[in-house]
């Protein structure tokens, strides 16, 4: 049985052991988003039009009833970001994602990474095969519960993927369920965080497809991402994964802290394509909080000339 368990895995990543007229309407448009964003969206009570006799009555004429148009809207929601980034304190605005690619990148597993029998497994990678200049956020295990976190990222617009482990998550899944219902995926980082290679593949089965059955009955959906704890895994972990539904295993290329980054690669730089791993982390564990970490890696991000784009929008 072949074991894939560098021990770079281990020094990148710090888990806590077991046992965050036209042009007065898009001007209007912006101020609107941007008070939206600051106190929350308003009720239906607040936005619906007044009625007359149990009717809606008919929308104003003029400039205050125009609909704008797409360029209009998309330059209100960045205006909405730009002010966003200044309530969090961000050194920059986070750039804007290209669109989603028409055709997803075939993705393969990186070399060195194989196990026996590679070709029939889920292709383990670290950077996703793409040109446009983005890289991919990924938050492990359920640690911290920190509101002020789901806030400042559905304010600012910045995706993430989550990897969560169920001795972790189950104390507070309506916490995770508000992150999936701002369009967060939650994926499957096994029920009890143990080191995957020193498992049966029996034991490894019940770890994975025991928090595959989890996130279905906890949040409605069955995940097709699966990352081992650690990054360590064998040949019985990526089959044990296939059996429960896995499709891919993503891996991390870079780890952000709150005060630093870690990387895998010798030049110690982003790459297109380039899978970040954080955790659900607090200041018993760190020297900050979520939030903090988060202005600390959109700030290497955007020095970069990065944006954060949605990886499932590239598998």
């Amino acid at each position: 049985m072949q074991l894939v368990g560098q021990t770079e895995h281990k020094t990148l990543h710090g888990h806590r052991s077991a046992v965050g007229p036209r042009g007065r309407v898009g001007v209007a448009l912006a101020a609107l988003l941007v008070a939206a964003l600051g106190t929350g969206c308003g009720s239906a009570a607040d936005t619906a039009p007044a009625r007359k006799g149990g009717k809606a009555a008919d929308a104003p004429a003029g400039a205050a009833g125009a609909v704008a148009n797409p360029a209009e809207q998309q330059k209100a929601a960045r205006q909405a970001v730009i002010a966003a980034a200044k309530r969090w304190k961000l050194a920059k605005p986070p750039l804007a994602a290209p669109p989603a690619p028409k055709t997803k990148p075939e993705i393969t597993t990186r070399e060195g990474f194989e196990v026996e029998g590679q070709d029939e497994l889920p292709p383990v990678f670290t950077t996703v095969p793409t040109e446009d200049k983005v890289v991919f956020l990924t938050i492990d295990d359920g640690a911290e519960k920190d509101p002020e976190f789901l806030k400042m990222m559905q304010e600012l617009k910045i995706p993430y993927t989550a990897f969560l482990s169920d001795y972790l998550v189950r104390d507070n899944y309506p916490y995770f369920k508000q992150m999936q219902a701002a369009g967060v995926s939650l994926n499957n980082h096994t029920l009890n965080h143990r080191y995957m290679p020193a498992l049966s593949y029996e034991e490894q089965h019940e770890e994975i497809c025991g928090q595959q059955d989890t996130i279905q009955k906890q949040f409605g959906k069955r995940p097709t991402l699966f990352r081992p704890p650690y990054g360590n895994y064998n040949q019985d972990t990526l089959r044990a994964a296939k059996s429960c539904g896995i499709k891919a295993v993503p891996l991390w290329n870079a780890e952000a802290f709150v005060n630093r980054m870690d990387w895998r690669e010798w030049d110690r730089d982003l790459h297109p394509g380039d899978i970040i791993l954080t955790h659900f982390r607090g200041r018993e564990d760190w020297k900050g909080t979520m939030p903090d970490m988060i202005r600390h890696v959109m700030k290497t991000v955007t020095d970069k000339g990065y944006a954060v784009a949605r990886l499932e929008d590239y598998l």
